[in-house]
């Protein structure tokens, strides 16, 4: 049976689909603005920080979405105190915060005995995505998405230029925050399909192509959204065809797109400044 049968016969693979199509778009967007504001590091951060989160709803018997949003926040503000209230810079601050909350997640899923989940969480298990989990993607895609069409302009100004965006009196640390959040929330509907470990390559690798593509803000999320459904989709499709992890092999997917737009870009590509250069040398001789 082909991958097109399976998904018109098999719900679980219906489900995973859709799934993945959605973390592939709202991942695209929200990595545009990582990218530009030079916050990678940040991403990996969030990623991991949520695990704790993750581990209390799983102990508590709530929904991992309230627990992780509230540890991927409490993270995000932590790192903003200690860089802004000592000697201690961003990317240490990072470091510092994100190792503790992860290794605290660890130790708490140890203390549960749930090794088994500890595993879907690090690395994703899309095929095994239940209704509740397809439809709290769905329903943060959508405000993830209404966010950043209500405050485009806001998130632009203080992407490209923080002192230009506090000289027209935009709250940038608000909007700061107000990102972290949907960083926060994006990282949470990436666990089923990517897991906690691989989530910053999706959101970092898509937009990192579609930078190398164009120079226009709009544009990059749509070209980064479309990137990332198409790694999506046919991550999906080979995991499936070849029995290999789907997260990982949609995140290999990714980094294949990046290679071979690194060499082809028209404006930034490899290829391209390398005939440039030879052009150049050729004219000087």
């Amino acid at each position: 049976m082909n991958f097109l049968e399976a998904v018109m016969h098999y719900e679980f693979l219906q489900k995973a689909l859709l799934t993945s199509v959605m973390v592939g778009i709202i991942c695209g967007v929200i990595g545009c603005f990582i990218i530009l504001r030079g916050m990678a590091l940040m991403g990996d951060a969030i990623s991991h920080a949520v695990l704790p989160g993750v581990a209390l709803s799983y102990f508590l018997g709530i929904n991992f979405f309230f627990g992780a949003v509230f540890t991927g926040v409490v993270t995000a503000i932590g790192i903003g105190y200690i860089s802004q209230n000592s000697r201690i810079k961003n990317d240490s601050s990072i470091g510092i915060m994100f190792t503790s909350a992860f290794a605290l997640g660890i130790v708490l899923i140890t203390l549960m005995k749930s090794s088994t989940d500890l595993y879907h969480i690090l690395f994703g298990n899309v095929l095994a995505v239940r209704p509740s989990d397809m439809w709290m993607t769905l329903i943060i895609g959508i405000i993830v998405l209404a966010s950043v069409y209500l405050f485009y302009k806001e998130l632009l100004v203080t992407s490209f230029d923080e002192t230009m965006a506090q000289a027209y009196g935009l709250p940038t640390k608000l909007i700061h925050y107000f990102l972290m959040t949907l960083l926060t929330m994006v990282t949470v509907a990436s666990l089923q399909t990517v897991g906690i470990v691989l989530v910053v390559a999706m959101l970092i690798t898509p937009a990192a192509t579609a930078y190398l593509l164009t120079n226009r803000l709009s544009m990059m999320l749509f070209l980064s959204s479309g990137f990332g459904i198409i790694s999506a989709v046919l991550g999906l499709y080979i995991s499936y065809r070849a029995n290999l992890a789907s997260g990982a092999t949609i995140v290999l997917v990714a980094t294949g797109l990046f290679i071979i737009t690194l060499i082809f870009s028209p404006r930034h590509g490899v290829l391209r400044k390398t005939i440039s250069s030879r052009k150049k040398r050729a004219s000087y001789s």
